[in-house]
């Protein structure tokens, strides 16, 4: 299915990554349901600047009732089911090395808050769009994780390990989904430059990054954004199950 055809659900969308994603989507004539939490200021901004095939939509990713909803809204506005997923939003967490609790400082309910986000935040929007994907025989899932997890720059302890489970997750749903035509797949980014997660993230520490990358640059939004319309695409359909890297070369995965 042609990217102008789809209609696409991205979770989290109305600032940082998430925005650039959007912004990819809508540039490539796709339908946008622009899932947002607290930010509805910049949600609506951005759905304005990008025109009538983007649509503002406030769900907390973490309430069934509320996820549901979303996706009923979005399809009947757009008249068709969503058929690519991103699972983007990320709960409560900002890439700051000084403020990280060391490990002897962290409470269980520290990585349940981060499970809730990456693990539950995305299993319920995949459910809500589950039975029009199945019905299309058509679906793309993409879901947001990380290169700290091959390579922990900093112990994001509760990030890492909620970003872990959901590569887990990702290979499971791969597995069953594939026989429905749905794939599934994982882009890890590296620290990117800039959301308002890492914008109080150190000079010194990006500094590492564009040291040891071999392209010699922080990855930007953007970049990263344009990478789902890969996943999303019809160049894609033989591909479920991976984790992609994308982070200018710093993290090698063979």
């Amino acid at each position: 299915m042609k990217l102008n055809e789809q209609t696409v659900l991205v979770t989290g969308g109305s600032r940082g990554l998430g925005a650039s994603i959007v912004k990819s989507f809508a540039r490539e004539g796709a339908n946008v349901i622009l899932n947002y939490f607290q930010s509805e200021e910049a949600a609506i901004l951005l759905a304005h600047e990008l025109g009538e095939h983007v649509l503002a939509v406030q769900a907390d990713v973490r309430d069934e009732e509320q996820v549901q909803r979303m996706v009923e809204q979005g399809e009947a506005y757009f008249g068709k089911p969503v058929t690519t997923l991103v699972n983007n939003a990320l709960i409560d967490f900002q890439f700051n090395p000084a403020t990280q609790k060391p490990l002897e400082d962290l409470f269980w309910a520290d990585f349940l808050k981060q499970l809730e986000g990456s693990i539950e935040g995305t299993l319920l929007p995949v459910q809500a769009c589950l039975p029009g994907m199945k019905a299309a025989s058509f679906g793309r899932i993409i879901n947001i994780g990380t290169n700290l997890v091959q390579n922990p720059v900093v112990a994001y302890h509760e990030y890492t390990t909620a970003k872990a489970g959901l590569l887990g997750l990702t290979r499971n749903m791969a597995k069953e989904l594939g026989q429905h035509g749905i794939t599934v797949n994982l882009i890890s980014g590296g620290l990117l430059r800039e959301t308002d997660a890492s914008s109080v993230t150190t000079d010194e520490v990006f500094g590492i990054i564009k040291a040891t990358t071999p392209l010699g640059k922080v990855t930007t939004p953007a970049e990263l954004a344009d990478v789902t319309l890969f996943f999303a695409s019809d160049w894609a359909r033989a591909v479920t199950g991976q984790n992609l890297i994308v982070d200018g070369g710093l993290v090698m995965n063979g």
